[in-house]
């Protein structure tokens, strides 16, 4: 039986958009391989790492893990990961990383597929919710969670002016795939919470772009802290971070979605 929301003809898209990327520097196309790229993304890693609880003992499911440069820090933490992508020519990349086996399972696999691998403390991942269908994938998350165990991701933010022309410029930028969208918070949080989830978290964060000059990372990061004080300034952040969890019980009542104002943690 087909999974709840798989959509052959968006599956096979990302297949080939995964093999078009996977022929070049795949980090640098999307911006992870410059002096500020690097620092964006050891700060997500340790956002996402940090909101799902990531530790020895803890097993959770990495899904659209790529190249496996968020497998990597992840991995860093001493949890055990299953880390899936349904590009095998980007798991090429990934499996070169020669990550320990012990820790961590590369798979080319839909996380829709993932039932027989679960259930999980924590599912994670880094710029894939937007490649999917968002409500059945929520749903799909909840059900691969155990009791109590926590979503954490860092998405694309629609506000952002340069999210927002890269979703309706799309000829322009090569590493965007034709399906793939952004979020907007608070849309977002009611979904979570209809879905189910608890604790519902929403957060604009992220000034530091790509092309920042090594010279001037510090000092953007220093503004970076402040601009995601200002609460309208905030919600044109490149990225959203996301954390939610499914209740311990099913018949634990459901909180109202929450797009919180706290401000993520900077460093």
């Amino acid at each position: 039986m087909k999974p709840e929301g798989l959509d052959e003809a968006r599956a096979a898209h990302e297949v080939a958009h995964g093999r078009r990327i996977a022929q070049g520097d795949t980090e640098a196309l999307w911006g992870w391989g410059t002096p500020a790229g690097k620092r964006r993304a050891i700060r997500r890693a340790r956002l996402i790492a940090d909101g799902a609880g990531l530790r020895p003992g803890t097993r959770a499911l990495e899904i659209g893990c790529g190249t496996g440069l968020f497998t990597e820090m992840f991995a860093q933490s001493g949890a055990q990961l299953v880390a899936v992508d349904i590009s095998g020519d980007l798991l090429e990349k990934a499996r070169l990383r020669r990550l320990p086996p012990e820790q961590v399972t590369f798979l080319k696999k839909r996380f829709e597929d993932c039932d027989v691998d679960g259930p999980f403390d924590a599912v994670i991942g880094s710029s894939v919710l937007h490649h999917l269908e968002i409500g059945p994938a929520l749903r799909r998350i909840y059900q691969l969670l155990r009791p109590g165990g926590v979503m954490s991701f860092a998405e694309p933010n629609m506000r952002n002016p340069q999210v927002f022309a890269e979703r309706r410029l799309r000829f322009l930028f090569p590493r965007v795939s034709p399906d793939e969208t952004a979020f907007v918070r608070g849309r977002l949080a009611k979904l979570l919470a209809g879905t189910g989830f608890e604790d519902v978290e929403v957060v604009p964060y992220g000034w530091l772009h790509p092309a920042v000059p090594a010279f001037c990372v510090g000092p953007t990061e220093s503004i970076e802290a402040a601009l995601e004080a200002i609460p309208l300034i905030r919600e044109f952040s490149g990225s959203l971070y996301i954390r939610a969890r499914r209740p311990m019980s099913n018949h634990t009542a459901r909180r109202c979605p929450r797009a919180h104002d706290e401000r993520v943690s900077s460093r």
